[in-house]
C-alpha cells in the first residue's frame, strides 16, 4: 500500500499552478513534491491534427483522460475509444496507453494517482453523464447556482481519482456554501472554457477571518485544495468554470463524493450536493 502522506499547508506556491493549458505535446503540471499534493497528479496531452501519437504507460497509476478540446482517440488494454468535449476514459493501472488527435487536435486532462489494486476500464460518454440525474445536477441557487457534472465518480469503479466539470452561472459563485473534505480528499481545480477578458477569484482557507490563498483565476490556471474551504466567484458578465479533480487518502475507503462538511455559519442549508453524494 501507498503510504499516507503528511497534509500540506496552503500557500500560493504551492498550490497556485498558473497557464497549465499552455504547450504541446504531454506534460505535468501538479505533482507531489512540487505542490501541495500528496497522491494527486494533473497534466495534459495536447496534440495538434497530425501529430504523432503520444504513447505511455500507467505504471503504478490509474489515470482519467478528460478531453477538454477536439477529439481523441484512446487506445488501451485492447480496446480503442474515440473521446470528443467532456468525455472521459477511466485506465487501470499497469496499463499502455496511446493518444491519438482528431481532425481538429485535442487538448486532454490527464488527473491520476498510485493505487495496489487494478480496477475495471471504462469510458464515459458525457452525453450520458448529461442525463443521469446522479451523475448531473443544477446545484445551488442564485446567486450560487451551478451546473455539476460527475464524470468519473460513483459511475467508475477506481481506487483515489475522481473527476467532473462544473459551469457557474454568469457572475455567480460556486463551491458554495464554502465546504471541506480534507480528510477524505484532495482536490484541484483547473479553470476552464473562460476566454479572456473572463476570470474569476479562488479562496481556500482554513481561518475565514485570515485566508490564506485569494487568488485571481483565468483559463488554465490550477489552484491545490490540499485542505480548507474552497469558494469561487466568477467576474460579472463572465462565468468561472472549472475541471475539479480529487483524490482519495484511503484507498478505496475515502473516495466519497458530495461528502463534506460545511463551514459552520452557513450550514443550515446543507451542502447543495446531497443529489450526488455516495454517502447513503
Amino acid at each position: 500500500m501507498t503510504p499516507e502522506l503528511k497534509q500540506n499547508p496552503i500557500t500560493p506556491e504551492t498550490c497556485f499552478v498558473p497557464k497549465t493549458h499552455e504547450g504541446k505535446g504531454r506534460r505535468t503540471a501538479v505533482r507531489p513534491g512540487d505542490t501541495a499534493a500528496r497522491y494527486l497528479h494533473y497534466g495534459r496531452i495536447t496534440l495538434d491534427a497530425g501529430d504523432a501519437a503520444e504513447k505511455f504507460s500507467s505504471n503504478d497509476h490509474e489515470i482519467g483522460l478528460i478531453c477538454l478540446k477536439g477529439s481523441a482517440t484512446v487506445t488501451t488494454g485492447g480496446e480503442t475509444f474515440r473521446l470528443d468535449q467532456y468525455d472521459a476514459v477511466y485506465v487501470p493501472r499497469d496499463s499502455e496507453i496511446e493518444v491519438a488527435p482528431g481532425d481538429n487536435g485535442c487538448d486532454l486532462a490527464e488527473v491520476s494517482a498510485p493505487v495496489a489494486r487494478r480496477y475495471e476500464l471504462k469510458f464515459v460518454s458525457y452525453k450520458e453523464v448529461r442525463e443521469n440525474p446522479r451523475l448531473h445536477l443544477i446545484a445551488g441557487k442564485p446567486p450560487a447556482e451551478r451546473d455539476l457534472n460527475v464524470l468519473i465518480g460513483a459511475n467508475v469503479e477506481a481506487g483515489r481519482i475522481m473527476a467532473g466539470v462544473t459551469f457557474s452561472t454568469p457572475g455567480n459563485w460556486t463551491s458554495w456554501p464554502p465546504h471541506e473534505h480534507s480528510k477524505l480528499l484532495e482536490e484541484a481545480y483547473l479553470f476552464i472554457d473562460m476566454p479572456a477578458p473572463s476570470f474569476g477569484v479562488q479562496f481556500v482557507y482554513t481561518d475565514p477571518q485570515n485566508p490564506e490563498l485569494v487568488q485571481v483565476v483565468r483559463e488554465g490556471d490550477c489552484v491545490l485544495m490540499p485542505q480548507g474551504y474552497h469558494p469561487n466567484v466568477a467576474a460579472p458578465g463572465g462565468q468561472i468554470n472549472f475541471l475539479w479533480m480529487m483524490a482519495a487518502i484511503r484507498e478505496g475507503e475515502d473516495r466519497l463524493y458530495g461528502v463534506v462538511n460545511v463551514q459552520p455559519e452557513y450550514a443550515a442549508g446543507g451542502s447543495g450536493l446531497e443529489a450526488v453524494s455516495d454517502k447513503k
